[in-house]
């Protein structure tokens, strides 16, 4: 079976002074490469640091986390990020664009930090392109929609071709016309590139579009929920 993540017995504790919280408690799961998968489960039960360290934004505890063939557990601050330039793009709620940049430059940027040079603007307007957004390169963020932010962030998340999509609440900013928009993209993007897409949510009519979904409750998952569901390939 090809794996895009292979994770066994992660945990994640934190410490705040004396107190120790544990996050994550040993979860263990595989996703497939090309997956379209949910993440669920209630406020604090582990959402965000599941995805901070799928993500490669922080790194677990202990247990062991394989990226696309490269176990990230034990490196540094510099290996994760460079992982998570090549490996990973983002989707925010919040969009995460720089106002001082147009949005070709916003999609430009992870090819900046790969140090890719040549051919850079060219992908990054065939990225643009592939969102439906050829004729919005040149404008700034606040001279767009919420819809068309969320679009550029998009098209920001595949200008690398990564490994995976991993949309945190991708349609927490707009309304419920123009998320059903967003959504659809990610899905297409799924299906056409083949592209691992991991959804962060807490609206099951989102996840019900997935293949999967993955419920999380105080830190480990709930083997008692249902999880293939949804859109089939």
């Amino acid at each position: 079976m090809d794996w895009v993540i292979e994770a066994r017995d992660l945990t994640k504790i934190y410490k705040m002074g004396e107190i120790e919280v544990q996050a994550l408690r040993g979860v263990s799961f595989n996703i497939k490469r090309g997956e379209a998968l949910s993440i669920m489960g209630p406020s604090g039960s582990g959402k965000s640091t599941m995805m901070n360290t799928l993500g490669c934004l922080d790194k677990p505890t202990s247990g062991e986390y394989i990226l696309d063939g490269e176990s990230v557990g034990e490196m540094n601050d510099d290996q994760l990020a460079s992982v998570r330039n090549r490996k990973v793009g983002f989707v925010f709620q919040s969009f995460n664009l720089l106002s001082r940049l147009t949005a070709l430059g916003n999609v430009e940027l992870p090819l900046r930090y790969a140090g890719l040079t040549e051919g850079r603007r060219e992908r990054a307007q065939a990225a643009l392109e592939a969102v439906g957004l050829k004729d919005r390169m040149t404008h700034r963020p606040y001279e767009l929609s919420g819809g068309q932010q969320q679009r550029v962030a998009v098209a920001r998340a595949i200008v690398n071709n990564p490994a995976m999509i991993m949309a945190d609440e991708p349609t927490g900013n707009l309304d419920s016309k123009v998320g059903k928009e967003i959504v659809d993209l990610l899905l297409s993007l799924n299906q056409e590139r083949g592209t691992t897409l991991i959804i962060v949510t807490h609206d099951p009519y989102i996840a019900e579009q997935t293949q999967r979904i993955i419920r999380l409750r105080d830190g480990e998952i709930d083997s008692s929920a249902e999880e293939d569901k949804g859109r089939k390939k």
